[in-house]
């Protein structure tokens, strides 16, 4: 059992590891910036869908490195950003979204985008220039995005089919993302499309027109129904990060209550269980309408009225988890005092001080090690309650916080399970390697349960 937990927790810890390594912490930062995440599909399946149920739907790219040529006509310098891919799916993409940017000293550069299908007929998609520089400034930075339902789209597209097939097509009834990866029609009416599959280029042609001026990186997003390990929520927010990254704030808050929880417990208990007479009768009864107290609801109010930051969070959780330990630890304490060898110290003159610390408290630290693996499950599952209510730190991408949203989107009504089955799964394995860890160490540590 122990070997099983010790397992688990080395799997957690490698995954925060690799978590913090490799994510950066800006996309952490950005968890419930909806702009961020406007690159990725909204709702998408995990890219294992299709191997999994023999499906093809089609993959969400997001291409960032194309090939670049640069050539010099004259005075005009012309930049060419290639973009190819292979379009293998059974499906047509969602859309297709080009973003750009270029900096300029004199006049708007030029900006021409063109889609090559396999069938090598090539479609123009946009040609438009820069906003004009404004006055006051001697260089101007442009950020551009070209969208598959801009209406200017549409009509290029349109005009470039009829050009080709020699059929007028209403731009009302162009769907760019289709129109580019179908067959085009031959001397006939345009009807229910077919889908072209082969290798794709978009090419986006830059003309500027003063030596300093320069063009920077551009990405093509072409919409896909699939992506990542995990896929994506409504909300376009890549799903892999916020449960990976809902690993280490899971055990720094696991860990961290649980600690002091058992530390303010242990430390409550001992003194209650030596002291005695009116200080004890005091402490517990305090320990009692603590543990009294229904901690949910409490929390609720905590959060509500103080805030939810994760600092307060953890010290909400320690106000109501360090009762229990309180009670043993008192229990413990009763006996360990009236043993020999305390006595002897108190003769000697030692102080009740170092009594506590150096006589009774030693006794008390292997329940105190269990009682911390067993302590983290609960505030672990706290925390995700707290959060599925909405009422957790709404900067960190916590379980309970994507369990929260998965709620109010309706992603169980919609069968979206990539959205619930991995944080759900996560919090459960998290539990469980701690209830193994600490009943090992307990049957370990604990005279009652060793084995004879």
């Amino acid at each position: 059992m122990g070997v099983a937990g010790l397992a688990l927790l080395m799997v957690l810890v490698v995954t925060s590891a690799a978590a913090m390594a490799t994510i950066p912490v800006g996309t952490l930062e950005q968890w419930n910036n909806p702009t961020y995440w406007s690159g990725y599909p909204k709702s998408a399946y995990p890219s294992w869908f299709n191997s999994l149920l023999g499906t093809s739907l089609p993959e969400h790219l997001i291409l960032n490195q194309p090939a670049l040529e640069v050539e010099q006509m004259g005075s005009v310098r012309v930049t060419r950003h290639t973009y190819t891919f292979r379009f293998d799916y059974g499906d047509f993409p969602e859309e297709f979204v080009f973003k750009y940017a270029v900096r300029y000293r004199g006049p708007p550069p030029l900006v021409e985008l063109s889609a090559i299908r396999p069938d090598r007929v090539s479609l123009l998609l946009i040609k438009s220039t820069a906003a004009p520089m404004p006055e006051g400034v001697s260089s101007y930075v442009f950020n551009g995005t070209v969208y598959s339902t801009d209406r200017l789209v549409k009509s290029n597209v349109a005009q470039s089919i009829g050009t080709v097939t020699g059929i007028t097509v209403n731009t009302g009834e162009v769907s760019p993302q289709v129109a580019i990866f179908s067959k085009l029609p031959a001397g006939e009416a345009l009807g229910a499309p077919t889908l072209l599959r082969g290798d794709y280029s978009f090419n986006a042609t830059f003309y500027t027109f003063h030596d300093e001026d320069a063009v920077l990186p551009s990405e093509l997003i072409v919409g896909g129904k699939v992506y990542g390990l995990l896929g994506t929520d409504d909300l376009r927010r890549d799903l892999f990060v916020g449960v990976v990254w809902g690993t280490p704030v899971a055990l720094l808050i696991g860990l961290t209550v649980a600690m002091l929880s058992v530390f303010v417990g242990v430390l409550y208990g001992v003194v209650s269980g030596y002291r005695g007479k009116r200080v004890d009768e005091a402490m517990m009864r305090l320990n009692d309408v603590v543990y009294a107290l229904p901690a949910l609801p409490f929390l609720i109010i905590l959060t509500v009225a103080l805030g939810r930051n994760i600092i307060l969070v953890v010290f909400y959780l320690v106000i109501f988890g360090w009762v229990g330990v309180a009670k043993v630890a008192r229990s413990i304490a009763l006996q360990v005092k009236t043993l020999p060898y305390v006595e002897a110290a108190k003769l000697v003159g030692a102080s009740e001080m170092r009594v506590m610390l150096r006589h009774v408290m030693p006794q008390i630290a292997p329940y105190a090690l269990a009682s911390i693996a067993l302590s983290v499950p609960s505030a672990i599952l706290t925390e995700a309650a707290l959060s599925f209510l909405g009422l957790g730190d709404p900067t960190l991408p916590t379980w309970g916080q994507i369990l929260h949203d998965a709620q109010i989107y309706g992603a169980a009504a919609r069968g979206m399970w990539w959205w619930i089955m991995p944080p759900g799964i996560m919090i459960a394995v998290t539990g469980l390697t701690f209830v193994l860890i600490g009943t090992a160490l307990d049957a370990v540590l604990n005279p009652k349960m060793r084995r004879v």
